[in-house]
């Protein structure tokens, strides 16, 4: 479908998750929602099931991952709640993942991520922010693409970050090897990378039924910020114009996630990005909201895409 207006809906910045999906029925629907044990994942798993779906929890700790499981089908009625174990810094977990997993996928969400960590690498020095937030992902999605396709008409949701308009994706030192590291800017390149992988997904996948969003959900407070004091986040937030947004709940912050998931207005649309629940507009520089262009560019999506071929290759 060729659709280039730019998608609005009747929701907003105070939507919740349960508001957005109110009415459409998932029964029958596989979803994987990653980071769902945890944070706004909770919450987009809690609508996803709320609506019928079979929802399974990519979880790295499947002890919390089971009491979430528990407090879902309590609070919707929905037993089919599943836990995996998943660990996206790690490439033979992410692989060992895909390898048992059975059957169609009708909607990859791909939500689970670390913030502004200190300088940690991983697998093959990789630094661990674009290891986890992209690269983790990018092999969870390749490796699921024989799922997603059987699903015929299925979704991923990439959970991006207005932090993406703090960097692009930088070819030439991917993995700060040569330079300093900053850790809001290694953020900002992995939130970049998320918004692109949903680019050059939606271009190869749209003819198989796969389409790919891209989404900022707001400012939450939630453990995705645990190596950062409330002091600096409260900066941040005041730093962003005018005082900047006001926190979402947990509920709210999952809304666009759970919009971009299961909205009819969205059918065989993607690589778009979105906000509050509508599609953004381009980023007016000095603020903080909106998309950044490199972020869309279809030449730099083709060539993460091949990057991350190279490097994932096993």
């Amino acid at each position: 479908m060729t659709n280039t207006a730019r998608i609005s809906t009747p929701f907003g910045a105070d939507s919740t998750a349960a508001e957005v999906v109110a009415g459409i029925d998932l029964a029958g629907k596989r979803v994987i929602v990653t980071g769902g044990a945890s944070g706004i994942g909770v919450e987009t798993a809690r609508a996803l099931a709320g609506a019928g779906a079979e929802v399974t929890l990519a979880v790295r700790d499947t002890e919390a991952g089971d009491r979430t499981a528990a407090d879902l089908t309590a609070t919707t009625g929905n037993k089919q709640i599943l836990v995996a174990r998943l660990d996206l810094a790690d490439l033979a977990s992410v692989r060992a993942f895909t390898a048992g997993w059975d059957g169609p996928l009708h909607v990859l969400v791909n939500n689970a991520g670390v913030m502004a960590s200190p300088l940690m690498r991983t697998g093959p020095g990789w630094e661990l922010q674009f290891a986890t937030n992209h690269l983790g992902h990018f092999t969870l999605a390749t490796g699921l693409l024989g799922a997603l396709r059987s699903a015929g008409g299925a979704r991923i949701v990439s959970v991006s970050s207005s932090a993406h308009l703090r960097s692009p994706v930088v070819f030439d030192d991917l993995m700060f090897d040569n330079r300093e590291y900053d850790p809001w800017v290694a953020y900002g390149q992995a939130k970049t990378a998320n918004v692109l992988f949903a680019v050059e997904a939606t271009r190869r996948w749209a003819a198989d039924g796969i389409v790919t969003n891209a989404l900022m959900p707001g400012g939450i407070r939630t453990n995705l910020q645990r190596y950062i004091s409330d002091e600096e986040l409260d900066r941040i937030r005041k730093a962003a114009g005018g005082g900047g947004p006001k926190w979402k709940t947990p509920e709210q912050g999952a809304a666009t996630s759970v919009l971009v998931a299961t909205s009819p207005l969205l059918a065989g649309i993607g690589g778009r990005y979105f906000e509050d629940c509508n599609e953004a507009a381009p980023n007016e520089p000095g603020t903080r909201t909106g998309v950044a262009p490199y972020a869309l560019d279809p030449e730099s999506a083709a060539r993460l895409w091949t990057v991350s071929e190279s490097l994932t290759a096993s």
